[in-house]
């Protein structure tokens, strides 16, 4: 790690800085290195800490308790054929520890929690980032407080309940439990894990990236990324830029934004950064909250807190901002179940939406090699999959009451 940079600013800090955000304009800060002084012989065999010299913390003195990162990258033939694609892969993070992405930025924002000697972290979640720093807390030996929106999804709080975390479930939207969050960790003392308010979360996630480079042995042409506060998207982008800065790649993929359309605030900030002839200031650009209200809940964000970051990666890496509906979003969960065994909650299969939806209006070309990040399972979420995945058939336990059955 070499410094802190501001997103929005530029302003710098040193490394000894012991704030989250930038002290000159309140910005997300984002974290930058040496690169001449950075090892390239690195890989995944220890999970997401075979990257160690490209990863802000100094790694645990033992192994790490959980193997986070090291996800498959399948090749979805069928699933991309049945759209005319002929080179689609799933990058499958459902098999994280806590079955979701969201273990690469605890992994990194937890370690960095014990290297400056916190006991307590806390963090505000849709549901996945709370179940999964409840779950790596639990293995590290840390307490954890969850801050959720009191709608989230069952089985994400019972996840978290179960790893022994304290769950408060606020009568509010995320974005409250956000506020909430923040305003508790600066009143009690605790580490805040928080999407976008901590930059060590980024630096997780971008090692998802570095595994699709080595799995696929090429830079992608595209990267569909489900995107709600942003910080997955930024941190995929930051995966790539990492690699390009080390000579490693040639060139960069696209980063597409795949989003529910009742939760657009970044799609629509892209729109507007687009509308004129020159490259926005970023110091002053805005991004409009919206009453974000999508079945997806993991996406589901009025004012996305890591959204400058998104808006500029999207923009500089050429991609695309795609909106789908909730309805489109679970269709998606069918057809990558039906066609790879691989089971997505809602906002996991926005990329695959989004992708169809860029078929159909020639945005992507048919040879094109386009990765979709599956970011976590469909268990997580059983009641909206259940509204489109059918019923089981009751029947009488006969040869003839199944052969009327399949007949039928």
């Amino acid at each position: 790690m070499n410094e802190f940079c501001c997103i929005a600013c530029n302003a710098t800090q040193s490394v000894d800085y012991a704030g989250f955000v930038c002290p000159s304009c309140g910005g997300n800060l984002d974290i930058s290195y040496d690169y001449g002084a950075i090892d390239t012989n690195f890989g995944s065999g220890d999970g997401i800490f075979g990257y160690a010299p490209l990863l802000p913390v100094e790694g645990p003195d033992e192994p790490f308790p959980l193997v986070i990162g090291g996800t498959p990258l399948y090749e979805a033939q069928r699933l991309g054929e049945s759209i005319g694609l002929k080179n689609l892969y799933l990058k499958d993070d459902t098999v994280n520890p806590s079955a979701s992405i969201k273990d690469r930025a605890s992994a990194i924002a937890l370690q960095r929690a014990v290297e400056v000697g916190a006991d307590t972290v806390a963090v505000a979640s849709t549901g996945n980032a709370g179940s999964s720093t409840a779950c790596l807390a639990a293995a590290m030996g840390l307490r954890a407080l969850v801050i959720v929106p009191e709608n989230a999804p069952v089985p994400k709080l019972t996840q978290s309940l179960a790893y022994g975390a304290t769950v408060l479930a606020v009568r509010g939207t995320y974005d409250d439990a956000y506020d909430l969050c923040l305003n508790a960790s600066q009143e009690f003392g605790w580490y805040n894990r928080s999407t976008g308010f901590n930059p060590f979360t980024r630096e997780g996630k971008k090692t998802c990236s570095f595994e699709i480079w080595e799995q696929l042995g090429r830079v992608p042409d595209r990267v569909i990324v489900p995107t709600g506060d942003g910080n997955i998207l930024s941190g995929i982008w930051k995966g790539w830029r990492d690699l390009h800065a080390l000579g490693l790649i040639d060139r960069l993929p696209r980063i597409d934004c795949a989003q529910s359309d009742a939760s657009a605030a970044i799609s629509q900030a892209v729109e507007h950064a687009r509308r004129g002839d020159t490259q926005p200031d970023w110091s002053t650009f805005k991004i409009d909250g919206v009453n974000a209200h999508t079945v997806a809940d993991s996406i589901s964000v009025d004012r996305p807190r890591d959204g400058l970051a998104a808006v500029k990666a999207v923009i500089e890496s050429g991609g695309e901002a795609v909106t789908v509906s909730d309805d489109e979003i679970l269709m998606a969960i069918r057809d990558i179940a039906g066609t790879s065994g691989i089971f997505a909650e809602p906002a996991a299969a926005a990329p695959w939406a989004a992708a169809k939806r860029m078929v159909r209006e020639e945005l992507i070309r048919s040879d094109e090699y386009i990765v979709c990040l599956v970011t976590g399972n469909g268990l997580k979420d059983v009641a909206n999959a259940a509204s489109i995945a059918g019923k089981p058939r009751t029947i009488d336990p006969t040869l003839d009451a199944v052969r009327e059955s399949l007949e039928n």
